[in-house]
């Protein structure tokens, strides 16, 4: 434990270096701006000075006027403008009785005049009442008692942001006015607009009453499905992820919907849907769906290097339309130094519940620790996906053979087979500011499977599998941003049941627990590492740009904690700790790390590219 809060204090001690750097290696010095033509003071509370000094004429000579000397006669026009300048400006704060003092000063020692603006701001405003109305179509459906309608309606008044008490303010104004009219349009009332708006200032009792009349227009709904783009492909899924008929009331979030599912499906590298504004056919208004297609055939070759598997190479070929058939064929083949691996698909379009069918097979062949395991599986299944959430249910056969290198072939367990037949489903959800880059937002990825297992070295029987594994992002202490991690993972079996060594688990690497080999992390037997029947690993990041120049480099650090067991009171985490650089490069960020594994009192590299669902 002591080891543990070492390498912990090396990972925080960093992160003081850290902050050094960002310091030492940030943007060159601004050039000077030109001399004031007027040296100008403003004393008021804050915020209230920065508003003054940054939008009063005075201020802003060095722009209006750069390099130009104030003549008396302009200097004494902008002495006088100035008081009402400040009030107009504190009416938008909510300040309708300011006490406003301008004087002119001694000029400076190089003849600069120099000008004093001290403000007392007075009480400010604040809203008294606020009256929230909706006619037209809208209110009528609500009337007669449209749950839709209702629901609109309500949303609408509850969601008003300048609440009776609230300071107010110009740009709250403002923004509350534009959500009314945001909410009415995102829920199909695409023709919303105001018939009156206004606030009526009561300066004596410090008081607003503001109202707001909309008017929703009609109930947009869907029409004719008009499709742009096209050459290769059918127009049959496209028909098939709209997920709507004529008459669907077209809000946004069933566009913005549709559109991810077609950027989902494979078949496109852009898509739009959009409808026509024309309020005289809001009851069939017509739904224009633009895609620009992907390639028919699509090959991608990959080099790299992972401190999991060594230098690798991959090259993936997808057929979007294999003898004519709706489906998706892809291919991929993996040579690493310690992997070596082919996986395959056929995916169908996509049908009108968005389901797709697919076949598969896989295997690979994996060097870890002292063991080599080769494996193989077969599944058919059905999926279906989006941006935020995707989904797979399979039935699935595996089987994987295990030899470990440190004993002769002949001796017991020196070799051992296991085959699985198994049932499962697979979801990840997400909710990202970007599924690429993400820096807010959170992941959750979940596995179950039922299955029966036979080998050669135990007997038969049945099993499940749970594993989980969440992720959230958050920005932290403005110029940080944190990333926490756990993960858990549980193979139920009675007693003497083996299942195949692929669908047990083992900690340890990128994406688990830096500091230790790949997969070096589980119940040892014999001196020998093996897979295990739970799963525990966590970590927390906190990282942050480096230099505003380079705005994509990133340091970071980071603690991790985990390992894989036999039950759970066996379960003792190993910890490893260090710092790292990131750079969120367009296809994900690519990271190198150098971590402290505290049982193993050494550091180690890891190197990955992309994150983890």
């Amino acid at each position: 434990m002591t080891r543990a809060r070492g390498a912990v204090a090396a990972a925080l001690a960093c992160a003081v270096l850290l902050g050094g750097c960002a310091s030492l290696g940030g943007s060159p010095l601004p050039a000077p701006p030109p001399p004031a033509q007027v040296r100008l003071a403003v004393q008021a509370p804050a915020p209230l000075d920065a508003l003054l000094a940054t939008h009063l004429d005075l201020a802003r000579l060095p722009l209006t006027a750069p390099g130009e000397p104030v003549g008396a006669d302009e200097l004494a026009r902008l002495l006088a403008a100035t008081p009402g300048e400040v009030r107009s400006l504190l009416q938008t704060e909510g300040y309708f009785e300011p006490r406003v003092d301008v004087r002119r000063e001694a000029d400076a020692d190089d003849g600069t005049p120099q000008v004093t603006v001290e403000v007392d701001p007075g009480p400010r405003v604040r809203v008294a009442a606020a009256t929230v109305d909706v006619q037209g179509d809208l209110d009528r459906r609500a009337a007669a008692g449209e749950r839709d309608a209702r629901a609109t309606l309500d949303a609408v008044r509850q969601g008003w942001s300048l609440p009776p008490g609230a300071p107010f303010r110009n740009p709250q104004w403002a923004s509350a006015k534009a959500d009314v009219l945001k909410r009415l349009r995102a829920d199909g009332y695409l023709a919303a607009q105001w018939s009156g708006t206004g606030a009526q200032i009561d300066v004596a009792a410090q008081a607003a009453r503001l109202f707001v009349v909309a008017d929703s227009g009609p109930l947009f709904r869907t029409g004719e499905l008009r499709i742009e783009g096209l050459q290769r492909y059918p127009d049959r899924p496209v028909r098939h992820l709209a997920g709507f008929g004529a008459g669907a009331p077209a809000t946004e979030q069933r566009l913005v919907d549709y559109q991810e599912r077609l950027l989902a499906s494979g078949l496109f590298d852009a898509a739009t849907v959009s409808v026509d504004l024309d309020a005289e056919r809001a009851d069939a208004t017509p739904v224009t769906v633009r895609v620009r297609e992907k390639p028919l055939h699509e090959l991608t070759a990959g080099v790299g290097y992972s401190t999991n598997v060594g230098p690798r190479g991959s090259l993936q070929y997808t057929h979007r339309r294999p003898f004519g058939w709706d489906v998706i064929a892809r291919n991929r083949i993996e040579v690493a130094q310690l992997r070596q691996a082919w996986d395959g698909e056929l995916r169908s379009d996509p049908d009108p519940d968005f389901w797709s069918r697919l076949a598969g097979g896989a295997y690979s062949r994996e060097e870890a620790s002292s063991e080599v395991t080769t494996s193989w599986r077969a599944r058919l299944g059905r999926s279906r996906g989006t941006r935020r959430l995707d989904e797979l249910v399979f039935a699935e056969v595996e089987q994987a053979t295990v030899r470990n290198t440190l004993l002769r072939i002949v001796e017991p367990l020196a070799s051992r087979t296991a085959t699985a037949v198994s049932a499962n489903y697979h979801v990840v959800w997400r909710d990202l500011d970007d599924v690429i880059l993400p820096t807010t937002g959170q992941s959750l990825a979940l596995q179950g499977g039922l299955g029966h297992s036979a080998s050669d070295f135990a007997r038969s029987g049945v099993f499940t599998r749970l594993y989980g594994r969440y992720t959230v992002y958050r920005p932290f202490a403005r110029t940080w941003y944190a990333q926490a991690r756990v993960e858990l993972g549980q193979v139920l079996r009675a007693d003497g049941v083996q299942v195949p060594d692929t669908l047990r688990f083992r900690a340890g690497g990128e994406n688990s627990v830096r500091g230790y080999d790949y997969r070096s992390l589980g119940p040892v037997v014999d001196g020998v590492v093996v897979s295990g029947d739970v799963l525990f690993t966590g970590s927390v990041e906190l990282a942050r740009p480096l230099s505003a120049r380079l705005p994509s480099l990133w340091g970071a650090v980071f603690v991790d904690a985990g390992r894989a067991a036999a039950r759970w009171g066996d379960l003792k985490p190993a910890v490893g700790a260090g710092v790292g650089l990131r750079w969120r490069s367009p296809v994900g960020p690519l990271a190198l790390d150098l971590a402290y594994g505290d049982e193993l009192q050494r550091w180690r590299t890891h190197l990955s590219v992309g994150i983890v669902f």
